[in-house]
C-alpha cells in the first residue's frame, strides 16, 4: 500500500463489543492504518456486529448495507460474523469479507487483501466451547492458542508500530475510539452456563478469565488516557477467577483496581444472582472507590420457570439478596433485565415476577419479550405463547417497572450523591454510583457553570424525570487519595 489506508470502525451492541473494537483499533493503528471517525469517508468500513436478538441482527445487517452504499470496502466482524460466517457472506454479498474472532490477529493483512480486490475466505462457524478444556482450571494455558477478543497479548501488530494513544507492550493492544471519563474494561470472556434462551456461549466460547495483572495494567493505561471510571465487563463477572486457582479473586481484583491512581470509580457489571456470594456483596458495598452498584441478571422470579431456563433462584431468594445489599448500602443501585413470555410461563409465574419487582424496588429494569433464538434449547420447549400474549405481558410488566423505578428515583430527592460528569452535549449531565452508562438513568446538574467533563461533583437531588435525576451541585471534589495497602487489608471474607 503506497499510503496509509483509512478505516472507519462501527461498533454495535454491548460494552464488551466496545472493548473488542478498541482492540481492533489498536491492532489496525499499529499495523499502519489510519483510523477515521465513524461516518467519515473511508477506504474501509469495519462493522463490529451484534447477534444478541433478532432486532440486533437486523441493525447489524442494515449497518453493513449502509456502509456498502458509501462505496467503501465493507468488512463484517463481531458476533454476527462469528455466529453465521459463510451463511452471512452468502446472504450479504455487499460485504467484502466476513471474518470471525480467529481472524483478529491477522486482521491488518486481511484488510489489505480486501483493498487489493481479493475476498478472504469467509469464516466457518464452530461451537467455540469445544476449543477449550471442559475443566476451567485447565484453560489458562490452552487459551493462549485461541483468539479471545479483548484479551489481546503481544502488544504490537506484527511488523507494526505503536502510535500515540495506543496501549502496547506484553499485555495488550488497545486504542480508545472515544475520548471521555468512562471506559469499559474486559475482565473475562465466554460463559459456562447453559441458559436455554441464550446462544452466546456457543459463539463466544467457554469462560476464560484475564489475569489480574493484565487487567490492572490496562486500568493504569486507561487512567493515563483521562479515564476516571472503569466499567468491568464480561459475559458473567461473578465467575471471574474460577480458572485461576486463587482465593476470592474477584474481590481481590476489585480492591486492587480501587487503588489505581486517577481512577475514582470502578463499576462491576453482569452478575449472576446464584453465584453472588456474601463477600462480594460486602466488597461492593463498603470498598472506597468501588461503586455500590449491583447489575443482577435475575431474568425472572418464578422458581419453576427459572428451572425451565436452566437458571437457579426464586422470588424469596432474590428478595433476600436485595435485602442483604440494601442492609449494607441503603443507597446502592440495583438493576436487572427480565424476560416475559418464556415458553410455559403461566399467570402464576407472571404474578411471582410482579411480586418480586414490587418487593425489590430496583433502580432500573429492562423488560424483554421472549423470542426464539437459533441453536437454543428453548426453541424446542413446549408451551410457546402466542405473540400477542407475549406483547401484552411486556406492556404489563413495563408499565409496572416504570412506576416502581420512578418511585425509587423519587425516594432519592433530598439525598446527596457523587456525580461523575460525562456528557456536556445538552447541559451538564453525569451519573451517580447507582447509574451505569447507557443502561441506567442519568443526573442533570443545574446551575453548573464552570463544571467540566470528568469532574466529580457532590450534589443534592432536587427532582426527577422518570428514573433520571435533577440535582444541585454542592462542590467539585478532587480525585480522592486512596491507600492501596489499606484497601487490600479490607478484602471482605
Amino acid at each position: 500500500m503506497s499510503s496509509a489506508p483509512s478505516v472507519s470502525l462501527v461498533t454495535l451492541g454491548c460494552a464488551r463489543n466496545e472493548v473488542d473494537s478498541s482492540e481492533i483499533a489498536g491492532r489496525l493503528a499499529g499495523g499502519g492504518y489510519r483510523l477515521v471517525e465513524e461516518g467519515a469517508p473511508a477506504d474501509l468500513v469495519v462493522v463490529n456486529t451484534c447477534a444478541f436478538v433478532a432486532s440486533a441482527k437486523k441493525d447489524s445487517i442494515d449497518t453493513l448495507l449502509a456502509a456498502a452504499d458509501t462505496g467503501a470496502k465493507v468488512v463484517a466482524v463481531g458476533c454476527l460474523a462469528e455466529r453465521y460466517g459463510k451463511e452471512l457472506a452468502e446472504a450479504l454479498p455487499e460485504a467484502d469479507a466476513v471474518l470471525g474472532f480467529d481472524a483478529y490477529p491477522e486482521l491488518g493483512a486481511l484488510l489489505e487483501d480486501v483493498l487489493d480486490g481479493h475476498r478472504p475466505a469467509s469464516h466457518t462457524p464452530v461451537d467455540r466451547r469445544t476449543l477449550l478444556p471442559i475443566s476451567p482450571v485447565n484453560r489458562p494455558a490452552a487459551a493462549t492458542a485461541v483468539s479471545v477478543p479483548g484479551h489481546a497479548a503481544g502488544g504490537r501488530a506484527p511488523g507494526g508500530h505503536a502510535p500515540s494513544g495506543t496501549a502496547a507492550g506484553p499485555l495488550l493492544t488497545r486504542k480508545l475510539l472515544h475520548a471521555g471519563p468512562v471506559a469499559p474494561l474486559k475482565i473475562a470472556s465466554g460463559c459456562d452456563r447453559r441458559c436455554t434462551f441464550c446462544a452466546i456461549p456457543a459463539f463466544r466460547g467457554s469462560f476464560v478469565s484475564r489475569p489480574a495483572a493484565d487487567i490492572v495494567a490496562e486500568a493504569h493505561w486507561l487512567a493515563g488516557q483521562g479515564v476516571r471510571e472503569i466499567v468491568l465487563v464480561s459475559e458473567n463477572s461473578t465467575s471471574y477467577g474460577k480458572d485461576l486457582r486463587e482465593d476470592r479473586p474477584l474481590e481481590r481484583l476489585l480492591v486492587e483496581l480501587a487503588g489505581v491512581p486517577g481512577i475514582i470509580r470502578t463499576r462491576l457489571s453482569y452478575l449472576q444472582p446464584a453465584e453472588t456470594r456474601p463477600g462480594l456483596v460486602t466488597t461492593l458495598a463498603t470498598t472506597p472507590g468501588i461503586a455500590a452498584y449491583y447489575d443482577m441478571s435475575f431474568q425472572h422470579a418464578s422458581e419453576p420457570l427459572l428451572r425451565r431456563m436452566k437458571r437457579f433462584g426464586s422470588r424469596e431468594s432474590f428478595l433476600e439478596l436485595t435485602r442483604s445489599i440494601r442492609a449494607q448500602a441503603p443507597e446502592a443501585g440495583i438493576r436487572s433485565n427480565v424476560i416475559v413470555g418464556f415458553p410455559g410461563e403461566s399467570e402464576h409465574d407472571l404474578a411471582e415476577l410482579e411480586a418480586f419487582l414490587v418487593g425489590a424496588r430496583m433502580d432500573a429494569v429492562g423488560v424483554f419479550g421472549y423470542s426464539d433464538e437459533d441453536g437454543t434449547a428453548a426453541v424446542d420447549l413446549d408451551g410457546h405463547l402466542d405473540q400477542d400474549v407475549v406483547d401484552e405481558r411486556v406492556e404489563r410488566i413495563t408499565a409496572l417497572v416504570e412506576e416502581l423505578t420512578a418511585q425509587r428515583a423519587e425516594e432519592r430527592i433530598g439525598s446527596e450523591l457523587l456525580v461523575l460528569v460525562d456528557d456536556l452535549s445538552d447541559g451538564v449531565v453525569g451519573r451517580g454510583e447507582h447509574q451505569a452508562p447507557e443502561v441506567d438513568g442519568a443526573t442533570t446538574l443545574l446551575d453548573a457553570d464552570g463544571i467540566a467533563l470528568g469532574d466529580l461533583v457532590r450534589a443534592r437531588v432536587v427532582g426527577t424525570d422518570g428514573i433520571d435525576l435533577v440535582a444541585e451541585p454542592l462542590e467539585v471534589l478532587p480525585a480522592p487519595s486512596v491507600d492501596p495497602d489499606r484497601l487490600r487489608a479490607g478484602v471482605a471474607g
